[in-house]
């Protein structure tokens, strides 16, 4: 599927997004690109969010024909679920053609499920696209080095020919640039924190990697501790869900005041607005875009000390993880909260992560890139 991103002006560079399981943050993020940076003249491929095991394998054969594959461009953008290494060997003219490669998350670190079956292929994908792209850029720091690390526990698995420096090749072409959060809404004003009865805010896709049943145990906590509180558990929901939301809205739907998909984005961006704190109980948040917008809207965040969160989540805001015991975990979240409620710290935005703050990254970065493919090829390696 092709997607045209803006108007065609021969006199700006050239730039092809792929994007290969266009979820919508991967949608989000290339749409803010485009909008971002106009001095490039964007175009795009993007392959339904469904299949993901044919989509991370099969990307460059379903656009094996495609049109836009033919043309010559300044600069190619890949989504880590694009099989980079396998599209620039079908079309050898991309070889030179400086490449991208943009780690919303990878396959080192995503947790599987219990219904699904293991297989390396969506690692060596990562990995054999890291490596033909001239620079990889992560969205966190915990990414990246999640990444690597996953990479270096894999290879000490095969048997040999394994070539020496690999982790320093990858290390040395990474950088880390957070998907960018739109300077709307950062808050200038909004109504003070209710530490009395606070309305905590779930925010999160409703599967079993963000935590559903850790946080029932936190809710189940709360409540023998009676310590009051309000409820919105909102985020995209699918056919099959995780058993923990029904118990949860059985369990607390007096206290509930927003429940399920919010179809309206207005409708969304005025909850973020009224929610006082936004929790995470994930065991799995490559960045956190649902924390990061609610924190920019003036919530105050309360998160487990993992992942990407000690990026951007005060020390206060974050309680102990235990990923092995979910119940202790449901203590320690109870406490940080009961924390919270008698420090009362004041919000802060993640100032760092601001689209305007982040644009000039992404446009140096691209800069670099293009004028290192007009030029010194050989300086494409160095870039990162």
């Amino acid at each position: 599927m092709g997607v045209s991103l803006m108007k065609s002006d021969t006199s700006k560079p050239r730039v092809l997004v792929l994007s290969g399981y266009d979820a919508a943050s991967h949608m989000r993020w290339r749409e803010q690109l485009a909008a971002l940076l106009p001095d490039f003249h964007w175009h795009g491929l993007a392959l339904p969010p469904r299949f993901f095991r044919w989509r991370i394998r099969g990307n460059p054969l379903s656009w094996l024909n495609e049109p836009l594959l033919q043309e010559r461009w300044d600069l190619i953008i890949a989504t880590s679920m694009v099989d980079l290494a396998t599209l620039r060997g079908l079309h050898p003219h991309l070889a030179s053609t400086p490449c991208l490669l943009y780690m919303h998350e990878n396959q080192f670190a995503f947790p599987v499920s219990s219904g699904q079956n293991s297989s390396v292929d969506p690692q060596m994908v990562n990995l054999y696209s890291a490596l033909s792209a001239d620079c990889v850029v992560f969205n966190s720091g915990w990414n990246r080095d999640s990444f690597l690390d996953g990479v270096d526990t894999f290879v000490q698995k095969l048997p040999d020919r394994v070539p020496e420096g690999l982790i320093e090749t990858l290390r040395g072409k990474s950088r880390v640039i957070p998907v960018p959060i739109e300077d709307r809404l950062f808050a200038d004003e909004r109504d003070a924190v209710n530490w009395a009865r606070p309305h905590l805010l779930w925010n999160h896709r409703w599967e079993y990697d963000k935590g559903p049943d850790r946080l029932l145990k936190f809710l189940q906590v709360l409540d023998k501790r009676s310590v009051p509180f309000r409820l919105s558990v909102v985020g995209e929901s699918f056919r099959n869900q995780p058993p923990a939301f029904g118990r949860i809205r059985e369990a607390f739907g007096d206290r509930i005041e927003q429940w399920g998909f919010l179809e309206s984005r207005d409708d969304y961006d005025r909850l973020l607005r009224r929610a006082d704190i936004v929790l995470s109980t994930a065991l799995h948040d490559f960045q956190g875009l649902s924390m990061l917008e609610a924190m920019a809207s003036g919530c105050v965040p309360l998160a487990p000390d993992r992942l990407a969160y000690p990026e951007y989540v005060p020390d206060l805001c974050r309680y102990h993880s235990y990923e092995q015991a979910a119940d202790t975990e449901a203590d320690a979240a109870a406490d940080g909260l009961e924390r919270l409620m008698r420090c009362r710290p004041k919000p802060s935005g993640p100032e760092a992560w601001r689209a305007s703050v982040l644009a000039g990254q992404y446009q140096t970065l691209f800069d670099d890139l293009i004028h290192a493919g007009k030029t010194d090829l050989t300086f494409q390696s160095r870039l990162c």
